[in-house]
């Protein structure tokens, strides 16, 4: 059987880290910058950056109307920090055209933990990973609300609080930090396997 193919959303951000983590996977990765290189992925990863550039970008390219009807069609899709804006049904704190995919009933605010010299880095334990994980939180969002069908993978506790930091409903798998960032590629790992799954 043939290896799926899963696209790198190459607008902004840190594709080429994704792309990275994927090939040392095994993975058959691509980046995808238009609307014909989106047609021809099994899986999309939408990557860190700006979530409201990474939205007019979307639409200049002519990839914001495809996208939505791959995801409508349940295409795996995996969200990091601003790729989980993207992806999600609400977003707290966004522009007041921001308007999310929906492909996770998830309520996200941006920037939670506040601006980038407020960035951290954690040790999380993540449901299905034997080990914890270490994560880098870059002007991360953080989960306010979700779906009855999502399942919280991992959480973070700020102000007292326990937050969902990780997320997955059916095919689509979010994070609030940048797990590129790390040689720890266990996380696209997981992502590979949905693709893998979806594809057989």
């Amino acid at each position: 059987m043939s290896e799926p193919t899963i696209g790198v959303l190459g607008l902004q951000g840190d594709s080429r880290e994704h792309l990275l983590a994927l090939e040392h996977l095994g993975a058959n990765a691509v980046s995808v910058r238009s609307a014909a290189g989106l047609a021809g992925v099994d899986g999309l990863v939408l990557p860190g950056g700006e979530s409201t550039t990474l939205g007019m970008l979307l639409a200049s390219s002519g990839l914001d109307g495809l996208l939505r009807e791959r995801l409508a069609a349940r295409m795996p899709a995996f969200g990091t920090c601003a790729g989980m804006i993207l992806l999600s049904r609400t977003v707290l704190d966004g522009r007041e055209d921001q308007r999310p995919f929906g492909a996770i009933d998830i309520v996200v605010r941006r920037n939670a933990f506040g601006r980038q010299i407020e960035s951290f880095e954690a040790d999380l334990d993540i449901v299905g990973l034997e080990e914890p994980m270490h994560a880098v939180f870059i002007r991360a969002p953080i989960v306010e609300g979700l779906g009855d069908r999502v399942e919280v993978l991992a959480s973070i506790t700020q102000n007292g609080e326990s937050r969902p930091v990780v997320c997955r409903e059916a095919n689509v798998l979010v994070a609030s930090f940048h797990p590129e960032l790390t040689a720890d590629t266990r996380l696209h790992g997981l992502f590979v396997d949905i693709v893998r799954a979806s594809f057989a």
